[in-house]
């Protein structure tokens, strides 16, 4: 793997060996990466994944530089995105990138002779390593891949991370996903499509009501103001679906609750010390994972 674009990359065997180099790695420093550069080019906001990319990269014992907005780059300045990588290629052995256009990774890696990691492109595209960690978050906290349902909330159509996790799944056996948002938010057609041709079964409805005591992970997405432009629409929408303590508390045994984070305000704080809250808990396997990344691209593990 050169590049890592999207989550169709991969196949069950790649993730069983990627997800066990990340336990492997879990609480360890190490010197593996020693003299490489992760260059970090995110042109929009983050904090979880860029901190994450770092921290993974200098726990190997790699460097890293950073671009924190597209305001601070030469993009100000008019400077084409693949020309920009062109020059990145100089200064850094990996780069891990965020854009605000659709296709911008597959962009970016069709003139990069460095690997590119797809760290968010779009809101119709890809964001491949949360949804790896999601995955690995599920892996670890019910014990198994297969025969599982999840059931996606909030803003289906505008995030990128249900989309991406959506894809993964269809590799595995029995998996049911019940897709939970307003009509204006519904999943787009091509991950649906995809679901179908790999006989993932799927069901719609505005209901969150009538699946989170049957689900065992509970995916709670927020509506995320900066894709839903009309304020009016965000408004409506932002409160539409909230896991409060007692949602929490009427799970099954045993479920799980995840979120790509930030939250803003669609988990109740008081759901944080539900054991069926395991959030928290995702964003330190998240580190791992992208360490388990970096060091399968770069050393070839």
């Amino acid at each position: 793997m050169q590049h890592l674009i999207e989550t169709q990359q991969f196949d069950r065997e790649s993730l069983k060996k990627l997800f066990e180099l990340a336990t492997s790695l879990e609480g360890k420093r190490e010197r593996t990466l020693d003299g490489k550069i992760l260059a970090a080019l995110f042109y929009e906001p983050s904090t979880r994944t860029r901190l994450s990319f770092e921290s993974a990269m200098l726990r190997l014992g790699g460097d890293v530089i950073t671009m924190e907005s597209g305001d601070s780059s030469s993009q100000a300045k008019g400077e084409t995105l693949e020309d920009s990588i062109r020059v990145i290629n100089h200064y850094a052995d990996i780069i891990v990138l965020r854009h605000g256009e659709t296709g911008s990774a597959t962009r970016a890696a069709a003139v990069s002779k460095i690997p590119v990691i797809n760290a968010g492109d779009g809101n119709l595209g890809q964001h491949p390593t949360q949804a790896l960690l999601d995955l690995y978050t599920i892996q670890r906290e019910l014990g198994r891949e297969d025969g599982i349902h999840i059931a996606f909330v909030g803003n289906l159509r505008y995030y990128r991370s249900p989309r991406s996790l959506a894809y993964l799944l269809s590799k595995y056996k029995d998996i049911r996903i019940t897709f939970v948002s307003a009509p204006e938010l519904r999943m787009e057609d091509d991950v649906k499509s995809h679901l179908r041709e790999h006989g993932v079964q799927y069901v719609e409805t505005e209901d969150m009501q009538a699946v989170f005591r049957d689900a065992d992970v509970l995916y709670q997405t927020r509506i995320a103001k900066e894709w839903i432009k009309n304020d009016a629409e965000y408004e409506k929408l932002k409160g539409r679906y909230i896991i409060t303590r007692e949602t929490a508390d009427a799970m099954k045994e045993g479920a799980i609750i995840i979120h790509p984070l930030p939250r803003v305000g669609e988990i109740a704080e008081d759901v944080d010390d539900s054991p069926h809250a395991v959030y928290f808990r995702q964003v330190g396997y998240g580190l791992i994972v992208r360490m388990a990344l970096l060091k399968t691209i770069l050393n070839g593990d």
